[in-house]
């Protein structure tokens, strides 16, 4: 089973109108069937000092969202974009997903940033989703840029029956140690033996690539930093295995989700 990956580098500023026109080439770069992605913030904008949410237009980002979905039907794509989004009384950040058939689903962060923490709610959940392919289904889980850190996450997805990863950031730092984020793109791939598709902002101090890695943690394809750039590549899905994870100790160290509600609607542990 084979599928292919577009991957849209492009900067995100606070202008709604220019982060369409920005996707909107993106997406028309893809072919029917593809998965697209853009990074985190990509539709609202994003950037350390998130003050600029308090001028937002919800009526406008409102109208981009229903964009994005009309852009996924009519290129028949299954299409990944992060966007701060207001809702139950708060902002977000999400990742947005939107089927070709008209379908949509949203994951929250749920690892807030230092500078998200006083403006933001966290989600609390860890779903997955399931694409239907033009060849077949692929489940895949959803991270958000610093949820990098937490391989915990990573390796609950990979349990849960994902094949790929799909990785929205907004990493632009100078500070930030040279290859450091690379390493763990390659590594949250090769130690679950599964596709880590990610894709970063397009700006000057960006320090996390834009890639494809495969279970066996090869780049696949990787676009040069700080440019605004599409990357298309295509994957065998066959080479997701479960054979690092069957071996895990897990008598000895084992992971516990904790999800939001439990069967009496109270938080509950289960494994």
């Amino acid at each position: 089973m084979r599928t292919s990956v577009v991957i849209g580098q492009v900067p995100t500023g606070w202008d709604l109108a220019r982060n369409l026109t920005g996707i909107a080439r993106v997406v028309a770069a893809a072919r029917p069937g593809d998965i697209v992605l853009l990074p985190e913030g990509a539709l609202s904008g994003y950037a350390p000092d998130l003050s600029p949410l308090a001028h937002l237009d919800l009526d406008a980002l409102e109208r981009g969202v229903s964009r994005l979905a009309a852009l996924a039907r009519e290129h028949a794509v299954h299409l990944f974009c992060g966007s701060l989004l207001h809702d139950d009384g708060a902002w977000w950040n999400t990742a947005l997903y939107f089927a070709p058939d008209g379908g949509r689903w949203t994951y929250r962060k749920i690892n807030l940033a230092m500078n998200e923490r006083d403006v933001l709610r966290a989600g609390d959940e860890l779903p997955t989703l399931t694409l239907a392919l033009p060849e077949g289904r692929l489940e895949v889980g959803v991270q958000l840029c610093r949820e990098i850190r937490y391989p915990e996450q990573w390796q609950y997805l990979a349990r849960a029956g994902v094949g790929a990863f799909v990785f929205l950031t907004n990493a632009a730092s100078p500070e930030a140690p040279a290859g450091l984020w690379r390493s763990h793109l390659v590594s949250r791939a090769a130690e679950n033996q599964r596709f880590v598709f990610a894709v970063n902002v397009a700006d000057p101090a960006q320090h996390c690539p834009s890639i494809v890695v495969s279970p066996r943690g090869k780049v696949l394809g990787e676009l040069a930093p700080g440019r605004v750039g599409t990357l298309r590549v295509t994957v065998d899905l066959t080479q997701v295995s479960d054979w690092s994870i069957g071996q895990q100790r897990r008598d000895v160290v084992d992971l516990v989700h904790r999800p939001p509600y439990g069967p009496n609607g109270r938080g509950s542990a289960h494994r």
